[in-house]
């Protein structure tokens, strides 16, 4: 059963999962902007990032979910992030296997310190081994947490897997929830 293209979709997985780049072409296939997370918790700045207090924060989430349109992605499974979940009218769920986002993470850092691609922070060896930290903890403690938040009456939801499942949403556009 082929459904209309969903207004408010919340992405979350991991660090390597694939959010980023789901997110971004679905923006660019249905024309609804996207946000990280991360740039809700940090202010960008050239000269480098300040974390926004924890009212700056959920002042700009309230402002990014009180539109009508939006794509939000992000590792985050916090409580402060509860509302774009509520208002969501899908949360996309990256299940992607754990090893295949640590040769993810590695390509992502060996990309970055030869500048081929972009990143909101100065890549380090300390950042890299961090990523790879984040990705066993979301595996061990928090992905339990969101599977269990999915698993709640009033959620509309999909679980992807790998890429046969992210190539239907894609190109198919069959969102199935």
């Amino acid at each position: 059963m082929k459904k209309n293209i969903p207004n408010r979709i919340h992405i979350i997985g991991s660090v390597g999962s694939g959010k980023t780049t789901l997110a971004k072409t679905l923006s660019k296939n249905y024309q609804i902007t996207y946000y990280e997370m991360d740039n809700v918790v940090w202010e960008r700045h050239k000269s480098g990032d300040i974390r926004r207090t924890a009212e700056e924060r959920d002042k700009y989430l309230e402002k990014i979910v009180s539109t009508d349109r939006w794509i939000i992605e992000g590792v985050h499974h916090y409580e402060w992030v509860d509302k774009s979940f509520k208002k969501a009218d899908l949360i996309i769920f990256l299940d992607t296997p754990y090893k295949l986002r640590i040769f993810r993470i590695i390509k992502r850092y060996i990309r970055q310190i030869l500048r081929v691609e972009v990143a909101h922070y100065t890549p380090s060896f300390k950042i890299f081994k961090d990523l790879l930290i984040w990705n066993k903890v979301f595996e061990k403690e928090i992905k339990p947490k969101v599977l269990n938040m999915l698993q709640q009456d009033n959620v509309n939801s999909i679980t992807l897997k790998d890429s046969i499942d992210i190539d239907r949403i894609l190109n198919k556009g069959r969102f199935l929830y």
